[in-house]
């Protein structure tokens, strides 16, 4: 795989067991990449180490006077120097690609997981920890998985010089030969313990950054209540421990580069020392001594990639743990059953119409909900209410097919919807919750969403009353001429919770799926826009199975069909009117009935309760005639 070849056209399926079987399954999955660095690495570092052998003969050449093996060293010292620079260019550019294309495995990985689980991901693992994950934890497994070759290379080198000098000069490659290798492990039982320290580093930075996120994704808020202050003093301790834990953990870090520093210094004084006696003996040349002293100087900057793996590995091992932990997450099986792979492939990520034809094998027909006993007729607007807000998301999550939580299936047409696909129930059934986000970008690529074709983005902003977020877009940016093509920060932060509602609506409306299901569509909304978002709704939606959980008077007095959902189970269907009237618990939550007035409802006077369920059904009159 080559950088120009990404996006990979299906990273694989990820070894999520641990942190290290994951390493370990990047880089089995890139063994075409970590051979092409292998070989790059071996020609730069063999280079590299017989540059001494090269300068020893030359030294020898001119203390035997000798015109030839001089003339032979400074081709081979030219040979060597082109085998230097061609590897050591052919290797960086190697591992970058290792690195580049492993990074992106590891980001197309951590898409299609978010995909595959929606808004489950955020209810499992804080989404500061995926952010997290998927920009420094990429990285740092990134640099694992391009520092293995360079490693490699490395030992085998080492290994190679150390069986050279053994043959070349005995005497002192035995010096040699033991020191090395002691030299490489000299650090080991130094790592466990910057190991930890770099999992507390990691830890704290982790939290770090989960608390910025979540302090700027309610930073509106925050102001609102004059709580800008108090998180500001939490991220600024936090900050303060990163600091710290970074300060402990390169004290340590820092100590191994230092002796990796001391001990190849005391092992070129042992050389030099027992070379010099071994010359004066007359058992060695002055080339030979000046070869092996090289050999040793040299061999310090292979042994330096031992240290730069350890701290590689340090650092990435918690890194690949907490992406582990993302990738393992899966779907509950509906009934107990195992998951199959194709239940988890991702919903088409196709701008433009969708082709009736393809659709055409997809189930239609009657929603039915065993779990509630809830019915939805199809091609009507059918409008729920449950009272708890979040009953009402697992509700929504469970119509959409493939719901976190256990259970029987949802049918559609009498086909149960778990045992489509994932991106096929998706594709079928679009449920909005009460939260969409609004991804940065222009509205009109906000907008290119794959939909039948039917519904125009025109009619949908209409549909949703966006008249005046176009309009505040328009003024918002002089340089674009429509409203349009002027862009929208992330999460549409510049807008109004209202108005990020509105765009969030119409962009599912655009969609033009077969059924619709919408969680608390108009919460942020004022009354009198509610009002025509409900007619709006009703009108674009005609003919097509619409599901809008909501306990919104407007909304629900415009629906075809509406539902109460009580203590899990349905509990009376009728109209909006007619259930205000006749069922108290559907009075309860649609008019914040309390039990004093249901009281007085039911004939039994009590004080100061007296005149509001009156007062209540007098409003609908009004809208009534209105």
């Amino acid at each position: 795989m080559q950088i120009q070849d990404l996006p990979y056209p299906d990273p694989g399926v990820p070894d999520a067991r641990s942190g290290p079987r994951f390493l370990w399954w990047l880089g089995r999955n890139q063994l075409g990449g970590q051979l092409r660095a292998l070989a790059w690495g071996l020609l730069h570092f063999c280079s590299v180490s017989a540059l001494p052998f090269c300068v020893g003969v030359a030294v020898q050449a001119v203390v035997d006077r000798s015109g030839t093996r001089l003339a032979l060293s400074g081709g081979l010292l030219v040979l060597v120097c082109a085998g230097n620079a061609l590897g050591d260019t052919f290797l960086h550019r190697a591992a970058v690609t290792n690195w580049i294309t492993a990074a992106a495995r590891v980001q197309q990985l951590l898409a299609r997981k978010t995909a595959q689980l929606g808004s489950a991901l955020t209810r499992r693992v804080a989404a500061g920890e995926v952010v997290a994950v998927s920009t420094g934890d990429v990285e740092k497994i990134g640099w694992f998985v391009e520092a293995v070759s360079r490693f490699t290379a490395a030992a085998v080198t080492v290994v190679l010089v150390c069986v050279a000098l053994l043959v070349y000069q005995p005497a002192l490659g035995v010096v040699v030969a033991v020191g090395l290798p002691a030299l490489a492990l000299a650090v080991l039982p130094l790592l466990p313990r910057a190991t930890r320290r770099a999992d507390v580093q990691r830890e704290k930075a982790g939290r770090a950054t989960e608390l910025a996120s979540d302090t700027v994704a309610g930073l509106r808020v925050l102001r609102g209540i004059g709580g800008e202050e108090l998180f500001l003093d939490r991220y600024r301790r936090a900050s303060q421990e990163v600091r710290q834990a970074a300060v402990h953990s390169a004290r340590m870090w820092s100590l191994i580069s230092a002796v990796q520093v001391l001990l190849p210094g005391l092992l070129l004084i042992a050389v030099v020392w027992y070379g010099v006696h071994l010359a004066r003996e007359g058992r060695i040349t002055v080339g030979e001594l000046v070869t092996v002293y090289s050999s040793v100087m040299v061999l310090t900057y292979p042994l330096r990639h031992f240290e730069e793996i350890a701290m590689a590995y340090s650092f990435s091992r918690p890194s690949a743990k907490r992406a582990a932990r993302v990738l393992s997450l899966e779907r509950t099986a509906p009934r107990g059953e195992p998951r199959r792979a194709e239940d988890d492939a991702p919903a088409p990520d196709l701008p433009g119409p969708v082709d009736r034809r393809a659709a055409a094998s997809l189930p239609s027909g009657d929603l039915y909900d065993p779990a509630t006993g809830l019915l939805v007729p199809a091609g009507v607007l059918t409008a729920v209410v449950c009272g708890d807000p979040d009953a009402a998301g697992r509700l929504a999550e469970r119509l959409g097919g493939h719901p976190e939580e256990p259970g029987p299936s949802v049918l559609l047409g009498g086909a149960p919807l778990d045992e489509l696909p994932l991106g096929r129930a998706r594709t079928v059934v679009l449920v909005q919750d009460k939260d969409p986000v609004l991804l940065s970008g222009s509205l009109r690529e906000l907008l290119d969403v794959p939909a039948s074709g039917d519904v125009t983005a025109d009619a949908a902003l209409a549909a949703a009353r966006c008249g005046d977020v176009l309009t505040a877009l328009a003024q918002a940016s002089s340089a674009a001429e429509d409203p349009m093509d002027v862009r929208i920060t992330e999460r549409g932060r510049s807008l109004s919770g209202g108005q990020r509602q509105r765009l969030a609506l119409a962009r599912s409306l655009v969609t033009d799926p077969e059924v619709l299901v919408l969680d608390e569509p108009t919460s942020a909304v004022d009354s009198h826009t509610e009002a025509r978002i409900a007619e709006g709704l009703k009108g674009l939606r005609s003919g097509r199975t619409t599901v809008v959980l909501t306990s919104s008077p407007l909304l629900l007095d415009r629906a075809d069909r509406v539902v109460l959902v009580h203590e899990g189970a349905v509990a009376a269907v009728g109209t909006h009117r007619e259930l205000v009237r006749a069922e108290p618990r559907y009075r309860s939550v649609v008019t914040r009935e309390t039990d004093q007035e249901r009281a007085t409802a039911a004939g039994t006077p009590v004080e100061n309760g007296e005149g509001s369920l009156r007062d209540a059904l007098g409003q609908l009159e009004i809208e009534e005639t209105a």
